[in-house]
């Protein structure tokens, strides 16, 4: 094969008062890399606490030099289907469209103006949330820019129906430092997503969220840690490449 595969498993734990290092979750992600520079991820990921449980698979493919073309999502919120959706982006055209159904929205179409250049869907598994972070300038040092994403959801979990929703959030450039979990030691950086924006998403304004991504071409998650409301923390614990 011409492609080349990469494979792991995020551990998703509790760092609650009376939960700490608590298994409240996991996620199973593979990379399909192609010759023609273009990235298909796929992401299963199970959320048990808080409740309702949350079952989200992802499938989301990127042309060369990291352009959003496609998202398919499918979630089971409490064992019971949530709705199934697929999100594309035309660079042509400049738009983005969604065609999706669920129980609470029945058969749903949007299309809408992407309104310039945007870094990427908001896919809401973490592995995605690490290779997000390939848009960043590195040559500029430890610096912030604001990243601005299209996300099937608006819930911190992901687990609405999928819709068009677009957002912005500040992205931060720590550092390069080493950082060893279940799955090794790996150089690594640091990035911090800050929301700043008024009314947050979808009405909540999400916690700041360190994350250490390897420092190599894969930009691979490696561990990440949310404190406020969610207390929770985020380990690679197996990869495969």
């Amino acid at each position: 094969m011409k492609h080349r595969s990469i494979a792991g498993k995020i551990l998703y734990t509790s760092a609650k008062p009376g939960m700490e290092g608590a298994e409240r979750g996991r996620e199973w992600f593979s990379f399909t890399h192609h010759g023609d520079g273009s990235t298909v991820l796929r992401a299963r990921c199970e959320i048990e606490e808080p409740e309702p449980t949350v079952l989200r698979d992802v499938t989301y493919h990127l042309g060369p030099d990291m352009v959003p073309l496609n998202l398919h999502v499918h979630l089971t919120i409490g064992d019971a289907f949530m709705g199934s959706g697929w999100l594309r982006h035309d660079p042509a055209t400049q738009t983005v469209e969604c065609e999706s159904f669920g129980p609470s929205i029945g058969r749903l179409s949007q299309t809408m103006p992407a309104n310039g250049a945007f870094d990427g869907f908001g896919t809401h598994p973490i592995v995605g949330d690490g290779f997000l972070t390939k848009v960043m300038d590195l040559a500029k040092g430890p610096h912030r820019r604001s990243l601005r994403v299209f996300m099937p959801s608006p819930d911190h979990r992901g687990a609405t129906p999928p819709m068009i929703n677009e957002f912005s959030i500040i992205c931060e450039y720590v550092g390069e430092e080493e950082r060893t979990v279940a799955a090794g030691t790996f150089q690594c950086r640091h990035f911090r997503f800050i929301d700043e924006s008024s009314v947050g998403m979808g009405g909540k304004v999400h916690p700041a969220y360190d994350m250490w991504v390897s420092a190599d071409e894969d930009s691979i998650f490696v561990y990440g840690s949310i404190d406020g409301y969610m207390m929770n923390r985020y380990e690679l614990v197996e990869l495969e490449r």
